[in-house]
Formats: C-alpha cells, sequence, structure tokens
C-alpha cells in the first residue's frame, strides 16, 4: 500500500503542523494564514485549518518575501526544539539572490556620518 495515500496513515490538522514545523509563531497566526486561503495542499488552494495532512503532501504559502514550498516528511508530536522542527519538512523552496534590503547607490540615500563631513569640508573649502 501506498504510504503517501494509506488511509490509516497519520494525519494532523495543518494549522498545527505548521505551528509545530516553527513556520509561524503561533497557532493561530497558521491558522489566520489558512484561512486567509494564503496555503496551497497539493496545489490546491484551501481555507479550513482543519485540513488534514500526511506526509508525503506538499504544501505551498508565503512566508515574509518569499513563498516557501515544503514537503511533509513527519507529523510530530509537539512544538519541539528547531532541529526537530526542521526534521518535519524537506524544504523545496527555490533559491533566489539575496538583495540587501537597503543598497546604497552612488548620489542616493542618506549620507552616513563619514560622508556627510567629507561634504561639508568640501563646500567650505568652495571651487578651487
Amino acid at each position: 500500500m501506498d504510504p503517501v495515500r494509506d488511509p490509516t496513515a497519520e494525519k494532523i490538522r495543518i494549522d498545527k503542523w505548521l505551528w509545530y514545523a516553527r513556520f509561524f509563531k503561533t497557532r493561530s497566526l497558521a491558522a489566520k494564514q489558512v484561512s486567509a486561503g494564503h496555503l496551497r495542499l497539493n496545489g490546491a488552494k484551501i481555507s479550513k485549518s482543519a485540513q488534514s495532512v500526511t506526509t508525503g503532501d506538499v504544501l505551498s504559502f508565503p512566508q515574509g518575501r518569499q513563498n516557501r514550498v515544503v514537503e511533509v516528511r513527519g507529523i510530530g508530536t509537539r512544538r519541539g526544539p528547531a532541529p526537530e522542527a526542521q526534521a518535519l519538512y524537506l524544504d523545496k523552496t527555490p533559491k533566489q539572490d539575496v538583495v540587501p534590503a537597503n543598497p546604497r547607490f552612488e548620489g542616493k540615500g542618506r549620507p552616513d556620518k563619514k560622508t556627510r563631513r567629507a561634504l561639508d569640508l568640501s563646500r567650505e573649502r568652495g571651487p578651487t
């Protein structure tokens, strides 16, 4: 029998699993994300936090600035430490280039203290 589609396989509520796997700080935040319709289970959009997940299911949802894609590897029995939580899933999120939050381009943005002092000195000296 296929363990992924076995009807006797262990199941858990999706909001509880997201909380166990430490994707959300509280279970209510996980439930809000699900009920808002931002989560997909095996490609299908779901909106009920009572939806069950089993091992082998693929979840995709937005988290922060990226869209996470994870495969459920374990159900879990508690919200344990991070290494225990990371064993519950396999991260399939495509790797993205890291863009700095506030890039400094020449002539754009606020100058830092050192640059501001240099600008002030150049203005005091005047044209030569």
